[in-house]
């Protein structure tokens, strides 16, 4: 199979349904992202590296940094993660306060706005440096030690991040924050302003597709935890819209308001597709369709 002619093929049938999407204007400065943007990269766990369109081109990886979040804590914790934080789908939008409240402070899973809060918690409890350990990790995983944040996003998503502080405090109230709530807010915004392309982004989610190991060799987490992982993904990874990716696509995958999409191909390679204009759901438009588009022509997904 010819991947390369493959990924170009994808870049020209997708791009245009970017017309169908909506940037993330509720961040000021996701909304100055030109919508017809297009980029697509696959990794190989043998090492390959193809791409088209804008795959060099970072971007702001918003809530596919959840992903790496949840490997790290999971790392250290391993199982008494789950105390903190379910594993089912929400099924209610990813910044849901009402069913935060109902479920008395226990994020639905680690995807969710809320559920995220908790890994930065735990990093921050674990290491003193939440965003240094990802950012840290990342730039190893990607082989890119440019891996940085962008200021300008983090601030516009700090001054418009009333709901995340909202879910914090209704969290520290019910006891389930360990850092004060400032602190893990802060984090949370500079994490998610984090910058990648899609070729970045697809050679740091290897270890997902290589059983937990890392780029160097090293394992970051059982087969076992990266099976975990792998599941939660494909189950929640996609906000209230799941259960549709993964009929489409086939694949564990986690998207971010900035238009990113990390999708797991396990003992093959991880997929990184990004069109700033998104669906209702707060998913790609085009990203998904690449992706749908990828394991039809291909046969590869989990099923």
């Amino acid at each position: 199979m010819d991947l390369q002619a493959l990924l170009d093929d994808l870049a020209a049938e997708a791009a245009p349904f970017a017309a169908q999407g909506k940037v993330a204007d509720y961040i000021p400065a996701l909304a100055a992202v030109d919508p017809a943007r297009f980029g697509i990269a696959l990794a190989t766990v043998d090492g390959q590296l193809f791409g088209s369109g804008d795959w060099r081109a970072p971007f702001s990886i918003q809530s596919v940094s959840k992903a790496f979040s949840l490997a790290l804590v999971l790392a250290g914790d391993g199982e008494t993660l789950w105390k903190r934080v379910g594993r089912e789908p929400s099924g209610n939008p990813f910044n849901s306060l009402v069913q935060l409240e109902y479920e008395k402070g226990i994020p639905r899973n680690p995807f969710i706005n809320a559920g995220a809060l908790i890994l930065i918690d735990r990093l921050l409890s674990q290491t003193g440096d939440s965003l240094g350990t990802l950012r840290a990790f990342l730039r190893a995983e990607s082989g890119n030690p440019a891996v940085d944040l962008d200021p300008e996003v983090a601030a516009s998503e700090a001054a418009h991040g009333h709901r995340n502080a909202a879910l914090a405090h209704f969290m520290a109230s019910c006891g389930n924050l360990e850092n004060p709530v400032e602190r893990v807010l802060d984090h949370y915004v500079r994490q998610c302003a984090l910058t990648m392309s899609c070729a970045d982004l697809a050679k740091a989610g290897l270890f997902l597709a290589n059983h937990g190991l890392r780029a160097d060799g090293s394992r970051l987490l059982t087969r076992s935890e990266a099976k975990r992982i792998n599941a939660i993904m494909l189950t929640c990874g996609t906000y209230d819209a799941a259960g549709d990716f993964a009929y489409r696509v086939g694949l564990p995958g986690k998207s971010g308001v900035g238009g990113g999409i990390l999708a797991v191909l396990p003992e093959r390679g991880v997929l990184c597709a990004w069109s700033p204009a998104l669906d209702l759901h707060g998913n790609s438009v085009a990203g998904v369709e690449a992706l749908d588009r990828f394991t039809t022509r291909t046969g590869w997904s989990v099923f």
